[in-house]
């Protein structure tokens, strides 16, 4: 049986989860449509989930349509939780984008619907809500505010009739409208030049038949966007999207007989604790008992497959295996992550697949930033600090993209814990999260940006073992240049690989990237390459009675303890820039409160573009800090009259102007050559250098 993995999304509140709901409810999966006010969705089930009324995590459920078994995946609305659609993106064959007919296009819309067409996703709109007082209109406004908005075409396949009341129907065109069918004729010709060579030959020979195979055609190759009209809570209209998931969005690809290859989108714990990892298998067949490689990035596991499930009529059932194009869940994987590729056992899950389809390609990418903001979590008992720390890391493991890292060191060894984050709701979720699941109460102090240092220019250091104050017995040499922007950290050697031990090797290597957590103002330092350009040892060396001698003997430990001080000394001949996230905005007032506006955003640090004035409103684009986001947001209200639209995006990091922030540091200081080495000596001393 064919099988479509669909997305659901949406802005918050278009009516996403309702939709969800209706969808399941006329495949005959459920019998009574559930409500998001009463907590009782089907796809809504953490605790949290139905008594906020949001979706935070993506659910999985299934429905027939047809001889085609559709996946549907519900996904977050709120641009907090971007990260957990941005998974959701990597393994969809096409998605549902939900547009409220109140509302219409939104932040969160325009981001969404450049984001499915830039992966490729081929997308339906369907307009929500028609039957909701101040959807009249939405027929004739949506269409064209799509377009001027998005850039892109956007096909009605209907119109409503008495828009606006509990009475609201979604009336389809069909063959017989000929003022549609000329519209759509003129819509798929501007995409196709061989259609538009006919229809001006000949406007009769376009056929109605042949004008919705090309319409599918089209749709599958994301030039055209199909739009429907109906209401989640009603039901009109859904029969009519059901219809066009069934005939105008592609079924799964892939082949089972090839080579495995997959994406973990989504890890949750079972009730005994063990991991249960949601993958897409966009490539061969994966049965129980088999064991898999996987991981990121080169790096990763092996696990042997205890259990599967596969989607089936509404709920997850127990299958023998997952062939290539659905959605399953994996047992026995015990440390796998969110965003590994499977392979198997003995192969190197692969970054980039030849041959690979759409959504075998779009798994293994990002496109969404990183958090740019972070806080400090306090929890209310101080006993339940290491609680914290086993909590934060657990949810972490759920949720990559939302990391946490250890601070500065307190007296009694205590340490504090921050978390990176999206935005405020996010706060409250991850406070409430700790609260229902851990039994872990906090409080959060206020929320900072995330910075990042990038050099300045080239520089170098070496130091020789046993010599020039160097105690640990161990010569490392490096050299950092700067990288373009995105490259992150880039390793090299400049030495032979067999200079010395493979394990001296891998200390220097993972110490250089733990130490660029912390650059000379505290900020991870990324964007450079790190070359190893000397090294030495002093070779293994024991007593006469066959007992090693540390004393004599180069250990990974002095690798570890001097690739500190080596790789500070490189970055302050290079010198660092601290660099703040700057966030791109689009901003439409109305023309008359433009003038007020323009002096707050100069004050908040933006950089407006041109204007562009239509009617009574004025549109301008250009760039703020994201440290001024949240007060731009807050202070437009009083100069706009509430009815200032901002729409804001991570755009990129820029160089911070006057005295750069510092972040406190959290290790043992090589900054303070003097400090660093009575701690690091005295340790080694008391404790073991390494192996």
């Amino acid at each position: 049986m064919p099988t479509l993995n669909l997305g659901i999304l949406a802005h918050i509140d278009a009516g996403k989860t309702s939709l969800t709901e209706r969808l399941l409810h006329s495949a005959g999966v459920i019998d009574t449509v559930g409500s998001v006010d009463a907590g009782s969705t089907t796809t809504d089930t953490l605790a949290l989930e139905r008594r906020r009324g949001i979706t935070v995590k993506s659910a999985v459920v299934s429905f027939p349509v047809g001889t085609t078994t559709v996946n549907l995946i519900d996904t977050p609305g709120h641009p907090d939780f971007i990260a957990e659609v941005e998974r959701v993106l990597s393994v969809l064959d096409g998605a549902v984008l939900v547009v409220s007919a109140v509302e219409g296009v939104q932040a969160q819309t325009r981001v969404l619907m450049r984001t499915l067409r830039r992966l490729g996703i081929p997308t339906l709109v369907f307009v929500n809500k028609i039957d909701r007082a101040g959807a009249q209109g939405a027929g004739e406004r949506l269409p064209a505010a799509l377009a001027r908005r998005l850039g892109t075409s956007f096909v009605p396949l209907g119109r409503i009739a008495a828009a606006g009341g509990p009475g609201a129907a979604y009336v389809p065109y069909g063959p017989h409208d000929a003022d549609h069918a000329a519209a759509l004729a003129e819509s798929l010709a501007d995409q196709d030049d061989e259609l538009l060579a006919a229809y001006v030959a000949d406007e009769t020979s376009l056929t109605y038949g042949r004008l919705r195979r090309e319409l599918a055609a089209q749709t599958a190759r994301c030039l055209v966007h199909p739009v429907l009209y109906g209401s989640a809570i009603t039901g009109a209209g859904v029969d009519a999207l059901v219809t066009a998931v069934r005939t105008l969005l592609p079924a799964a690809e892939g082949d089972p007989c090839g080579a495995l290859a997959g994406t973990v989108f989504k890890v949750e714990r079972g009730r005994g604790g063990e991991r249960i990892a949601y993958a897409r298998i966009a490539r061969g067949t994966v049965r129980v008992r088999d064991r898999l490689r996987f991981g990121a990035d080169g790096e990763g596991g092996e696990g042997k497959v205890t259990g599967l499930s596969v989607f089936d009529n509404g709920a997850a059932v127990p299958a023998g295996e997952v062939r290539a194009g659905r959605i399953g869940t994996l047992r026995g994987l015990a440390d796998v992550r969110i965003g590994d590729a499977l392979a198997p056992a003995g192969d190197a899950p692969a970054d980039a697949r030849t041959g690979a389809s759409g959504a075998e390609t779009r798994a293994s990418r990002g496109f969404f930033p990183p958090p740019t903001l972070e806080t400090l979590v306090v929890p209310a008992r101080d006993a339940d600090r290491a609680a914290l720390h086993a909590a934060l890391a657990e949810l972490a493991e759920q949720d990559p993209l939302i990391g946490y890292r250890k601070g500065e060191l307190r007296r009694g060894g205590a340490q504090d814990l921050y978390v990176c984050l999206y935005g405020e709701v996010q706060k409250e979720v991850v406070r409430e999260t700790l609260a229902d699941d851990y039994g872990i109460g906090v409080t959060f102090r206020e929320t900072t940006v995330i910075c990042r240092e990038r050099l300045a220019g080239s520089g170098a250091a070496f130091e020789v073992k046993s010599r020039d104050g160097n105690p640990f017995l161990a010569t490392v040499g490096l050299r950092v240049d700067p990288a373009p922007a995105g490259s992150g950290v880039v390793y090299r050697l400049g030495v032979e690989l067999g200079s010395m031990p493979y394990a001296f090797m891998r200390a220097v290597e993972e110490t250089v990237r733990e130490t660029l957590e912390q650059g000379l103002y505290g900020w991870r330092v990324t964007d450079l390459a790190v070359t190893l350009t000397h090294t030495g040892y002093n070779a293994r060396q024991s007593h006469a009675h066959g007992t090693f001698d540390k004393s004599m003997s180069s250990t990974a430990g002095d690798f570890r303890n001097l690739t500190p001080l080596v790789l500070i000394d490189a970055l302050r001949a290079a010198g660092t820039r601290v660099h703040e996230p700057v966030h791109r905005f689009r901003l439409d007032v109305p023309s008359d409160t433009y003038g007020a506006v323009l002096p707050l955003l100069a004050r908040l640090g933006g950089v407006p573009d041109a204007p562009a004035v239509t009617g009574a409103t004025t549109t301008v684009e250009g760039r703020v800090p994201a440290a001024s986001v949240h007060a731009l947001e807050r202070r437009l209200v009083g100069p706009t009259r509430g009815e200032g639209l901002l729409e804001t995006a991570f755009d990129h990091y820029a160089p911070v102007h006057g005295t750069p922030p510092v972040r406190p540091r959290w290790d043992d200081d090589p900054l303070d050559r003097r400090a660093y080495l009575l701690r690091v000596v005295r340790r080694v001393r008391h404790g073991d250098a390494g192996a």
